[in-house]
């Protein structure tokens, strides 16, 4: 058994024990001094394990996706492509990094060609064979985004739409919340209710992951698998900005993040510039209408769970409950006052009129992708020079909360 596995179970182990300890009080109950002390012991030792597994998975990721990469390489997959459509779309992909279009066998050009808008076969069928645009294979870009979730964020627990245009897409809204009915007498004229619509946008933009120059010396080495590199680098690029908009962008220029959209449901007393107590999550949850509480999460920054994993309610009980392992029979999420959790890494830290905790149903954020992901080569002479070859990919994407009920509040710390 590997040492991430060891200190996983580890983990599971210690997870089981601290919610054995706290479900044995009732709920309407003050947890004995005994077993709140034994509790806190068990959760010091579970956050102590969950920085060790970080590290671990951090370790693991470092020096296992290439290795994994590689030898997929290295069993045919990715050049022979064998029989599978998706494995076949990769070799071609693989061909035009390491040679451009003119690297690609007919039966490739032929396919690729097929496959693609007017415009790409036309860039495809340049004389400069080195240029040109390629839209990337379906499971490429299946693979980039997942890469994205993987980073966690908004996008993880979101709803996402993919549309074949980015033309500017609008939602009428109205709020009937307030209205009701009348009782009226008999042959009494009923009264007008009005009701207002309104909409909102849902535009995309267009994303850049920057240009990566590779030298020839790389691109030409066998053992070097150009596409697991291109595909790390341009996840990690274009899911970051991603990530950051969805979550804080202004909506000037740039995607509506969710914390930017989201009403303050709870501000906390004047010096709580830097922590979050239990009575403002309470508050913060009771904020959110009944109607969407029942599909409701918390979203926040790693440096806010430090916080709130150490308070407890009025009987003593602490507020957070370790998960383990949900692969496992029994296993269970990490949870905050009964309900899942989300780290977003992009939400604001603690501080003076920040946002920095969400609660709410956050499938009422919807995020837009355009297309498929498109990536460019480029040997122009400012590259030749230099000996390198030049990729570029874009894609074109848009997140707005649609709402206007009220489904995802936040939590603002106070100006002082």
């Amino acid at each position: 058994m590997s040492k991430l596995a060891q200190l996983r179970a580890q983990r599971d182990t210690k997870a089981r024990a601290a919610a054995e300890l706290n479900a044995k009080t009732p709920a309407d109950q003050r947890m004995p001094a005994a077993d709140a002390s034994a509790l806190d012991g068990i959760l010091a030792e579970i956050e102590a394990v969950d920085a060790e597994i970080a590290r671990e998975t951090r370790v693991a990721q470092i020096a296992g996706d290439a290795h994994a990469e590689h030898e997929l390489a290295l069993n045919g997959a990715i050049h022979q492509g064998g029989g599978n459509p998706a494995n076949a779309e990769a070799a071609a992909l693989r061909a035009m990094l390491g040679g451009g279009l003119s690297a690609l066998s007919q039966d490739q050009r032929s396919a690729m060609a097929a496959r693609q808008n007017p415009d790409i076969r036309a860039a495809m069928s340049t004389t400069t064979g080195s240029e040109g645009g390629y839209t990337v294979a379906t499971e490429f870009s299946r693979t980039l985004l997942q890469a994205m979730k993987e980073m966690g964020g908004v996008r993880e627990v979101a709803s996402t739409i993919q549309t074949a245009t980015g033309a500017q897409m609008l939602f009428p809204t109205t709020d009937a919340s307030s209205e009701e009915g009348e009782i009226v007498g008999q042959n009494a004229t009923a009264n007008v209710g009005e009701t207002t619509f309104g909409q909102l946008s849902l535009d995309v933009y267009k994303y850049s992951s920057k240009s990566i120059a590779l030298p020839f010396e790389l691109l030409q080495d066998s053992m070097f698998d150009i596409e697991a590199y291109i595909k790390t680098l341009l996840a990690l690029r274009l899911g970051r900005i991603q990530a950051r908009h969805q979550t804080v962008g202004t909506g000037t220029a740039q995607p509506r993040g969710i914390a930017t959209a989201a009403p303050v449901g709870k501000i906390g007393a004047t010096g709580q510039v830097a922590t979050v107590t239990y009575d403002d999550l309470v508050d913060l949850e009771h904020s959110v209408d009944p109607i969407y509480r029942g599909a409701g999460r918390w979203m926040f920054h790693d440096d806010v769970l430090k916080g709130v994993r150490k308070l407890k309610d009025t009987n003593g009980r602490p507020i957070f409950v370790p998960g383990y392992e949900t692969g496992n029979p029994g296993g269970a999420p990490d949870r905050l006052l009964g309900r899942q959790l989300v780290i977003n890494q992009k939400m604001p830290a603690p501080a003076a009129s920040a946002k920095s905790v969400l609660f709410g149903d956050f499938s009422k954020y919807l995020i837009r992708d355009v297309m498929d992901v498109t990536l460019f080569r480029m040997t122009d002479s400012a590259y030749t020079l230099k000996g390198q070859v030049g990729f570029v990919a874009f894609c074109r994407s848009g997140g707005n909360l649609l709402d206007v009920g009220g489904a995802v509040k936040a939590y603002q710390h106070p100006a002082t």
